[in-house]
């Protein structure tokens, strides 16, 4: 599988139910160019464009998909509604219908809230999941604090991530985003995680306000196998350090195989 940096080479749809799900990545999960087991990575806010650098980095080292979850730029239309349910409800069936067997579970932001549910939901087919940047601690699910959190974070973001979000959230449009945002805000992740059978590695950026250090290292520490771990950039460190995401994704408990 050959690719240039900061692409993958196929575009995929899968018939999940009544519903076809697009991704972006290699052309099987059972199969790739290294020794990795498979990745499938879940964008947050239903934008997979600014993943698909980690993607491709990830790609190198085994099969990836980058899931378009609901799908708002999808021509074939959203797969799935933009709720936390209805995301997490569409991965969990995704997940047993396509990989063929447990794969690496990693979601970003809103959508690592919706990977966590989803391996909740199937855990026979996540054999390790990776919260990167999850969003909304308790203090920032009111509308001020989270907004005083995002001005935060913004002064240390790349401007080159918006071109690569910008085409699904105009797809969407904001009652839809707002929609996706509210539905996440009231997620409580801390309640849920030790459910998790998998290990759990809690990511977070170094200057990423919306997603803080305590808070990784509460996730990980009610995991009942769980690490916290930092690394450079904000929110969108997957767009700006993608060597460096996909490095720790290959280093995750079941990606070498």
């Amino acid at each position: 599988m050959s690719h240039r940096a900061g692409s993958l080479p196929y575009v995929r749809h899968d018939r999940v139910g009544s519903a076809r799900v697009r991704s972006m990545g290699s052309a099987r999960l059972d199969e790739g160019e290294g020794d990795g087991g498979p990745l499938v990575l879940v964008p947050g806010l239903g934008a997979p464009g600014y993943l698909l650098r980690t993607g491709a980095r990830c790609a190198r080292s085994g099969p990836v998909r980058v899931l378009d979850v609901p799908g708002f730029g999808d021509p074939s239309g959203p797969a799935c509604p933009e709720t936390l349910e209805g995301l997490a409800d569409m991965v969990a069936r995704w997940l047993a219908v396509v990989p063929g067997g447990p794969v690496v579970l990693a979601g970003h932001s809103t959508g690592a809230q919706v990977a966590l549910h989803a391996a909740l939901r199937r855990p026979e087919r996540v054999r390790a999941l990776v919260l990167l940047a999850p969003t909304f601690p308790p203090r920032l699910r009111r509308v001020r604090p989270l907004l005083a959190a995002f001005a935060r974070t913004a002064v240390h973001e790349s401007p080159g991530v918006v071109p690569t979000l910008l085409p699904s959230y105009l797809a969407a449009g904001p009652r839809r985003l707002a929609i996706c945002v509210r539905s996440a805000q009231t997620d409580a992740p801390e309640d849920v995680i030790a459910s998790v059978s998998c290990p759990v590695t809690v990511v977070t950026g170094e200057n990423d306000a919306l997603c803080p250090p305590d808070w990784t290292r509460e996730l990980a520490r009610r995991a009942e196998e769980g690490r916290a771990v930092r690394m450079p950039g904000a929110h969108a460190f997957p767009y700006t350090h993608p060597a460096a995401t996909a490095a720790l994704l290959a280093r995750v408990p079941g990606r070498s195989r």
